[in-house]
């Protein structure tokens, strides 16, 4: 096991006025899928941003390649290397493909075209929209296009919230594939998941979150699909 890229110890979240994660401990590495597994309101998205500064902490420490993060700004986070796609896609409609990707590169005009083409290897499909404005687009071209955007810049970790929500089953088994490709490059991968089947064929180790307490955290090939969905419908109870 390659040492932790991002370790999370004892982490509580702050949401609403209250804990949406609470006394959380977590670790991703270089090239590993980390699924984040857990129903609405499990505090999945609340853990991802406060990995990107977007929440706050009640307690614990958010560490990036051995670094506390602390009070560091989101867009320092960004710059240090961590990637977000947040749920929603959340993509500028009135940009073009190709006008969303370089916009979220600080490299010269040659370096982004590089960084796309390496990019396109990845999503193939992206050849055929860069042209394209975003809002023309269906729900899975913009969903690869978003992911895309979070890796304009090269994270070291990618935090994916929710990909295949809302997705047709033919657009997940391109889409599931290509992030694992992303994680046999090198990249870590914290992957918050509703759909066990998507985050099973593709992680390494799977985390159930369970109202906002980790229940489980083991390697993927280890747990069988029936004891996830009893973790994720229980009571909060680990059994």
């Amino acid at each position: 096991m390659n040492p932790a890229l991002l370790d999370l110890r004892n982490v509580s979240v702050l949401r609403g006025g209250g804990l949406a994660v609470e006394n959380l401990d977590l670790s991703i590495s270089s090239g590993e899928i980390v699924a984040l597994l857990g129903l609405n309101g499990a505090g999945k998205t609340s853990l991802l941003r406060a990995v990107m500064g977007l929440e706050p902490l009640a307690a614990g420490a958010v560490r990036f390649r051995d670094r506390n993060l602390g009070h560091l700004a989101t867009p320092d986070r960004a710059r240090l290397g961590i990637g977000y796609c947040p749920e929603g896609r959340r993509l500028f409609p009135g940009m073009s493909v190709s006008d969303a990707l370089h916009a979220a590169s600080r490299g010269s005009a040659r370096e982004r075209d590089e960084r796309i083409d390496e990019i396109m290897r990845l999503f193939p499909l992206l050849e055929d929209i860069l042209g394209q404005d975003c809002w023309r687009l269906s729900g899975g071209q913009q969903q690869v296009v978003a992911i895309a955007r979070a890796l304009m810049p090269r994270p070291e970790i990618l935090l994916l919230d929710e990909p295949s929500l809302g997705l047709a089953p033919v657009i997940c088994q391109d889409l599931f594939p290509a992030i694992r490709r992303l994680a046999n490059l090198g990249a870590g991968v914290l992957l918050a998941e509703q759909s066990l089947v998507h985050a099973l064929a593709v992680a390494d180790r799977v985390a159930v979150l369970h109202r906002g307490r980790l229940l489980l955290d083991a390697r993927a090939r280890e747990v069988s699909h029936e004891h996830l969905k009893h973790l994720l419908l229980s009571e909060g109870e680990p059994g």
